[in-house]
């Protein structure tokens, strides 16, 4: 099995919820980027970039990511970790990266379900459909440049998992 896995996707693509079940399936620790700044800082993102603009919360988002890495570890990303160039290359190159894919008007229901706002402050200003649609095309190809895998985060939870599961075990044995 891949050591360190890492979960990118846009926001409310189920990297926590997914990154969970796998840790716990694997016997793996788990951590979240975005949980770790808001433990370590004591602050949410949206006061961090209040503070520090997008530019310095992304600074310390990419060193969180640098800081949570160890063996038998699967890492939730937050939204944008793929905006950053050596964030992708460093994902790559130390674990597993799955990207879990799914349409904007999924994300978007997630969103309204449980918006969170504090953790999630808006990207664009725009309704919450037309920001996940944005976000998706703006950083489409950063996820699947980041990613070994695509999965269909649309999917049922255990039908995802299995296929997380399944990309493991044939890596392992390839």
């Amino acid at each position: 099995m891949s050591k360190i896995i890492f979960l990118v996707g846009a926001r409310a693509a189920g990297k926590t919820t997914m990154g969970k079940l796998l840790a716990q399936q694997l016997g793996f620790s788990f951590v979240d980027t975005d949980v770790h700044l808001l433990e370590t800082t004591k602050k949410t993102v949206a006061e961090i970039v209040e503070k520090e603009g997008w530019e310095g919360f992304r600074a310390r988002e990419s060193q969180v990511l640098r800081d949570v890495v160890e063996a038998d570890r699967v890492i939730a990303t937050g939204g944008g970790m793929v905006l950053a160039d050596h964030n992708r290359d460093f994902m790559k190159s130390k674990g597993t990266v799955f990207y879990l894919s799914a349409p904007a008007k999924v994300l978007a229901g997630r969103l309204a379900a449980d918006p969170n706002i504090a953790q999630r402050p808006s990207l664009t200003g725009l309704s919450i459909v037309d920001e996940m649609e944005k976000v998706l095309t703006d950083r489409q190809a950063l996820y699947l440049d980041a990613a070994h895998h695509v999965l269909d985060a649309a999917a049922q939870r255990d039908e995802v998992l299995g296929q997380m599961i399944e990309v493991l075990k044939a890596r392992q044995a390839g």
